[in-house]
């Protein structure tokens, strides 16, 4: 039997091709990543200090935006740091955390949205009976029941991926550690191991993408019912945001973890969209169409001082 020694630390390579170009990538994403705290910070005030954001949509985009502060905070900060032209080393307790609360995070935005997919359906299925179903009880279990299940999920993924002996080759040929470019350090067979994470990371996105759109066909079948054209066209502005951030949020999964050959720099453009991008623009998407987001945002930033008062 041979003696193997393990590994203690990885080498993070960072962006396939992108050498020379780490001061242009460091301003890049130190921006994106800047805009994406400020923007989910904003959006996090305007809820919290307006009474009249204080119903179910709001308090499940609230979660989000808690979300998007955190999720590209998991990789970013490393990033910036190497970008930076400091060491490129994590250790391997710092590459399990990685791997975990970005599947953790990354899971629970993604129940999330399922559960704000059933909040839009019942507003507009069931207008009477909106408040009594979605209660504050039942808003609270739900949120609960999102981060609950995508600590699960990223469990499941994290002991998948290093129960296998690391102990040969320790450079990372990514900006970060995740599944695929884990498993091809291993120094074990993974190809029963890649078949389960690819059906488990697979089906998750997918059953929560079809109970989505179980949701909007009910959704567009109950507006399309709606006689007045100014009635329907509230109550699709009401869905439009939501369905945005969820072709936003569901496309990087599907080009990065069910493509049949991985292609590294497209995984990596991709990745950087998913974490950095995404994040960003989803205070945007939410606050650009939604006139009491919009005006609950004015107010903050005149309480800063940095808008003028009108």
């Amino acid at each position: 039997m041979k003696n193997f020694s393990m590994v203690t630390k990885f080498i993070l390579l960072g962006i396939p091709h992108t050498e020379g170009l780490e001061t242009m990538l460091f301003v890049l994403f130190l921006s994106f990543y800047i805009f994406t705290l400020v923007g989910n910070l904003l959006i996090l005030l305007a809820i919290i200090s307006s009474t009249r954001l204080h119903t179910p949509m709001y308090f499940f985009l609230c979660k989000l935006s808690v979300c998007d502060i955190f999720f590209p905070s998991v990789s970013s900060p490393k990033m910036l740091f190497y970008l930076s032209g400091n060491s490129r080393t994590i250790s391997y307790a710092g590459c399990v955390c990685q791997l975990f609360f970005y599947h953790f995070l990354g899971c629970t935005e993604c129940f999330l949205y399922t559960v704000m997919a059933y909040d839009r359906f019942v507003a507009i299925c069931y207008p009477l009976r909106y408040t009594v179903i979605m209660s504050h009880r039942i808003c609270a279990l739900l949120a609960m029941g999102t981060s609950v299940f995508g600590c699960i999920q990223a469990i499941f993924l994290t002991t998948l991926t290093f129960q296998l002996p690391y102990c040969g080759p320790n450079e990372v040929d990514y900006y970060f550690c995740d599944i695929p470019v884990m498993l091809k350090l291993a120094c074990a067979d993974t190809s029963a191991l890649e078949m389960v994470g690819f059906i488990s990371v697979g089906l998750m996105p997918l059953s929560c993408f079809l109970l989505i759109l179980t949701s909007y066909s009910f959704i567009v079948f109950s507006i399309l019912q709606i006689r007045s054209s100014e009635g329907q066209r509230r109550a699709f502005s009401t869905c439009s945001a939501h369905l945005t951030a969820i072709l936003l949020s569901f496309m990087p999964v599907v080009l990065i973890y069910l493509q049949p050959t991985p292609n590294p720099w497209l995984n990596a453009t991709v990745q950087v969209l998913n974490n950095l991008v995404t994040p960003m623009l989803n205070p945007l998407i939410y606050s650009l169409r939604n006139k009491e987001v919009k005006y609950s945002l004015r107010k903050v930033l005149q309480h800063l001082d940095l808008l003028p008062e009108k």
